[in-house]
Formats: C-alpha cells, structure tokens, sequence
C-alpha cells in the first residue's frame, strides 16, 4: 500500500462522500425493527434516487408483473439487499461531478461490471448476489475519483491508452505513483464499508499474485476480476470488445467452480441481462 496516498485518501476533506441516503439506508437496513416506512422515507429524501428506484423495480431484470408506483411497493418487490444496491448505485452516479464521454464509459462499465458480479455470484454460490453486485459495482471506483480530482490528467491517461493502444495500467503507470486500485480501495475503506470489498478492489487486477490468504476474500476479489473480464470480453465501457480474452482458463474462473461450458453461458447470460437491462441502470 502507498503510504502517501493513503495518508491523502484517509485524511482528504475534498473527497466525495457516499451521498446521505445511501447512508441512511445502509444504517437502517442494520436495525432489528427497522419497517418498509422507514425505508421508504429515507429513500424519498432524495427525488433523484427515489426516482431511479422506481424506474429500477419496474424493470423485468427484478421480476415485476405489475405496474409499481409506490416506494413501498417497490421496496417489498426488490427486498432489503436488493435496495442497498440500488440505492448505492443510484447514488453513485451522482459522484460524478460533469459526465462527458469518459464518465459514461466509466458508467457503463461499472454497471456491466455490477450486473457481471451479480450472474457470476449466482452461478458461482460462494457469494452473496448482491454482495457480486456492489463489488463489480465499486471495483473501478479510483477511476472516478482520479478523474474528479484531475478531469485533464486522467483524460491524458485515456488518450494514451486509445492513441498509443497501450493497457491502461501502463498509461496510468506513467501519469500517476498509484493506482485506480489503490485509491478505490482506501476509498471503500473510508466510507466504511466491509474490508473485503477493500481488500477485493485493491487486487481485482493481479488475482493471480495477490497476498490473500482468506478464502472469502478470494472469492469475492475472484468475482471482481472475472466481472471485469466478462466486460472487456464484451467491450462494455471500452471502444472494443477484447475478443481474444480468454475465460475458461482464467485463473479466478477456476476457483469459482467455472468449467469451459459454464463460463461461457455466465458470459452468455450477462450479456443478455446487461442489453435487457441497461437502459434502467444507465439511462436518467
């Protein structure tokens, strides 16, 4: 760990905060007698993420039949786990603070990641869908923070990686002494989130090598570096899909039971989801 940054990230004042609702709804969810009222009353605090939860939960990816109208209503559909996810996605696309082209690739490659983490944590049965969702979710989350901090030096990076068709670690290599990795990781750390989720974003790049010797952790940062993968396999968030990316050996694939067939109908099956679905997720 850089100790410089994480004395930056760990100390810094101007860092976004995850925004209050998702807060509140984290805190609440954690209570014994916490009631859909008082949900719902948290979640409506903020009109844009209400908003978005509404859009969400009618949406066929959580199975409604019906028309849902009510925060209430959509709350009992989706679920307490469910919500968390929404409500911290809603929230965090209203970190960014402008959405050019860059931060709609950063978008989109987030929620394929999150919808990726979800399928892979279904199929893989180590962990919880919805703990894939915010781990696919939050694994580029330096990505943005770098870009909010320095719109024109993490746009050089960019343009290195499309005008010189180098990897992105080696073009942020060059720009900066850290890692999107790094910082989303202290990041996660500061909004208080599980140290897994740290731990899992601070190694999704280099699963292979990475010093972990929990199990779940290897789980978990074993599903944000294949959700990364089934992304770039699908060129979701980038210019072009990386059609020579392969699965079936991928070393992560491997610990989550994936076999050659299954790996493929997981990529199968996300890419459906994901093109079903978008629209609600990325789309205002």
């Amino acid at each position: 760990m850089n100790k410089e940054l994480e004395t930056l990230i760990m100390s810094a004042v101007d860092l976004p905060t995850i925004p209050v609702v998702a807060t509140k709804v984290i805190e609440l969810i954690e209570q014994e007698d916490v009631t859909i009222e008082k949900l719902a009353t948290a979640v409506s605090s903020d009109p844009a993420v209400a908003a978005r939860i509404l859009k969400l939960s009618n949406s066929a990816y959580y199975g409604c039949q019906r028309q849902i109208n009510t925060l209430s209503a959509a709350i009992m559909l989706l679920g307490f786990k469910t919500l968390k996810s929404l409500v911290i996605a809603a929230s965090l696309k209203q970190l960014n603070r402008r959405f050019g082209l860059t931060e709609k690739m950063l978008w989109e490659h987030s929620v394929g990641a999150a919808l990726a983490g979800r399928v892979i944590a279904t199929q893989g049965r180590f962990i919880n869908e919805e703990t894939g969702f915010l781990v696919g979710l939050f694994h580029d989350l330096g990505k943005t923070i770098m870009s909010n901090r320095d719109p024109q030096k993490f746009q050089g990076v960019m343009m290195r990686c499309y005008n010189e068709g180098i990897p992105f670690a080696e073009a942020e290599r060059s720009v900066y002494p850290y890692s999107h990795a790094e910082v989303g990781a202290l990041v996660i750390r500061k909004w208080n989130f599980p140290e897994s989720l740290s731990t899992a974003i601070m190694h999704h790049h280099q699963f292979g090598s990475a010093p972990i010797t929990d199990q779940y952790d290897l789980f978990l940062t074993a599903t944000a570096s294949l959700a990364n993968k089934f992304c770039k396999k699908l060129g979701i968030g980038d210019r072009d899909a990386d059609d020579d990316l392969n699965l079936t050996n991928a070393p992560e694939a491997m610990l989550l039971g994936f076999t050659s067939d299954t790996a493929e109908k997981a990529l199968a099956t996300f890419q459906e989801t994901f093109e079903e679905n978008k629209s609600f997720f990325l789309n205002d």
